[in-house]
């Protein structure tokens, strides 16, 4: 006899208000509470745990086999899922194949683990859904963010405490912004710098009103260009396209042997635009604190220097560098950041901070009122709303999360993770370069440095070598690299990324290398030591020496 099924029929999921009303409010069930609460408890209690149990490493699954399984266009008229349901599939079906970026193996990127308490923060000012661009719909959290933000200005450009008690809660000047990201930061620093070049005059409205064109007119010039060495960030040629002045105006400056921007060329790039038939006009000057690819840093005090004799806007895109300046061990190595005219810093690099907080800061209190914006129903004139001089429509509470993460950790705590980051780099290049089957390429400033495969017999063969063999060694080297940084993050037990640098000699040959990031805290020696071990296992077993 067929045994009957006797489990009820789902009750189908529709949209009407009793629904929508329970929906918006609170969990749909207690199995909805209970699943929520499950994992939540576990987000926020065990944070590391939690992501070390459900989250991949990297791709199991080929990016196109997920692909295949996210084909879905069409938005269902009722409810698909409870919450309960989707909250499971989140873990089960999404997390694993997520990234683990809090695993201390994953040191190959700008983005580690975050503090346990971050998630706790980041619940609070989701809950409270302020929107801080605007007066009425933020109040007391504006206040927050204008005193967090005289506080990282005052350890960037330590002003005076009278200077502070005028401007940290005036409401006619600005010490800052924040952002989303360091991106919208750099673009923020190069609006401004490039809306005080071309400022109103002689019947001028000012290149904001008037656009480039009548601009450039007007101050009887062809184009303007912005110097930054090259390893400037790309978010530097995306602030050119938005602003009008085009990429190409992005001028690479040679690096030095350390990777950072060449002082000479540098010079001679400023006296070679001064004295050009064409008319260019340099809105401003880079220098790097933390260069994303080998975290060098500018000379800082030389630049600033540079930029005071020449009258031209000095911004320092210290996103990846500018928390060193709570270490009292390290701070020294941003000194002259001071004389920045801006500064751009992410929260969420070094400030250990979730996704996406960045920040500008002005030594000039005035300067953004080169951006002003009005609206009569918000941001109108003479109100307090911190959107008249900012990018953002919209933006979230980032500052509490900030402010309350430099009150739980005070300048002490971040000084000693950023100590760490610094002390194992060194350490870990050390131990590079005991290695026969390895090669330091740009050793680390902060706490990010460049390595490859280079076995002992090719370093051999390459001294020798004339100039084709020479290319043709590298070649093989920068084949070497690539498999074996592709095949370990295919075997999912650790990552580095990789990069290529053009490195300045008789032959300008592209050299692929290795790059690895010391951020997270619990990334040891040990770890870092196995991870080479890995890489010369791969090497060893892919690539035969005798044939190479």
């Amino acid at each position: 006899m067929k045994k009957q099924n006797t489990t009820p029929p789902k009750k189908a999921l529709v949209a009407d208000w009793p629904a929508l009303t329970r929906t918006f409010i609170k969990p749909e069930d207690e199995a909805a509470r209970s699943t929520l609460i499950k994992y939540m408890e576990q987000i926020l209690f065990g944070l590391h745990d939690f992501l070390k149990k459900h989250v991949g490493f990297t791709e199991e699954v080929s990016l196109k086999d997920l692909a295949g399984r996210f084909t879905d266009t069409v938005i269902s008229k009722n409810p698909e899922k409870k919450l309960t349901d989707v909250i499971t599939g989140l873990i089960e079906d999404i997390a694993p194949h997520a990234v683990n970026v809090a695993s201390p193996y994953f040191v190959g990127h700008m983005t580690s683990a975050i503090p346990f308490f971050m998630v706790h923060l980041k619940t609070i000012v989701t809950a409270l859904n302020q929107n801080v661009v605007k007066i009425e719909t933020s109040k007391v959290v504006s206040v927050v963010e204008k005193q967090v933000l005289a506080k990282i200005h005052r350890l960037i450009f330590r002003k005076s405490d009278a200077f502070y008690n005028e401007h940290i809660q005036s409401t006619t000047t600005t010490l800052g912004c924040f952002t989303e990201n360091g991106t919208l930061s750099n673009l923020t620093a190069l609006w401004v710098a490039r809306n005080v070049l071309f400022a109103p005059k002689n019947g001028f409205h000012g290149v904001e009103k008037e656009g480039l064109p009548a601009a450039y007119k007007a101050y009887g010039i062809q184009r303007s260009v912005v110097l930054v060495s090259r390893r400037g960030h790309y978010s530097l040629n995306k602030a050119a396209g938005i602003l009008g002045i085009g990429n190409h105006n992005i001028v690479a400056v040679e690096v030095d042997e350390k990777s950072r921007i060449h002082i000479d060329s540098l010079n001679r790039t400023i006296k070679e635009i001064k004295n050009s038939k064409d008319k260019t006009a340099i809105i401003a000057v880079v220098g790097i604190a933390g260069t994303t690819e080998t975290g060098s840093v500018d000379p800082l005090s030389t630049l600033g220097e540079i930029c005071a004799e020449n009258s031209i806007h000095f911004h320092v895109d210290a996103a990846w560098g500018g928390p060193t300046l709570m270490s009292e061990k390290y701070g020294h190595l941003l000194k002259g950041i001071e004389l920045a005219d801006s500064v751009t810093i992410d929260g969420h690099k070094q400030f250990y901070m979730p996704m996406s907080c960045g920040m500008v800061y002005f030594k000039d209190p005035e300067i953004m009122d080169r951006i002003i914006y009005h609206t009569n129903y918000v941001n109108r004139p003479g109100s307090v709303d911190l959107g008249i001089k900012s990018p953002s429509g919209s933006r979230e509470a980032n500052s509490l999360v900030l402010d309350s993460a430099l009150k739980i950790m005070g300048s002490g705590g971040y000084a000693l993770l950023i100590e760490h980051g610094i002390e194992t780099a060194r350490e870990f290049a050390d131990e590079i370069r005991k290695r026969p089957y390895f090669q330091l390429v740009t050793p680390p400033e902060l706490n990010i440095l460049t390595y490859r495969l280079f076995p002992a017999h090719l370093q051999k063969q390459i001294l020798g070598a004339d100039a084709e063999q020479k290319i043709h060694i590298n070649e093989k080297l920068n084949e070497i690299n690539r498999t074996v940084q592709r095949l370990q993050r295919e075997a999912g037990n650790s990552f580095v990324s990789r990069t290529t640098l053009k490195i300045k000699n008789h032959l300008e040959q592209d050299k692929v290398v290795l790059r690895v990031v010391i951020m997270n805290p619990m990334t040891t020696i040990e770890i870092l030591r196995k991870i080479l071990d890995e890489q010369e296992k791969i090497y060893k077993t892919v690539f035969s020496e005798s044939r190479l």
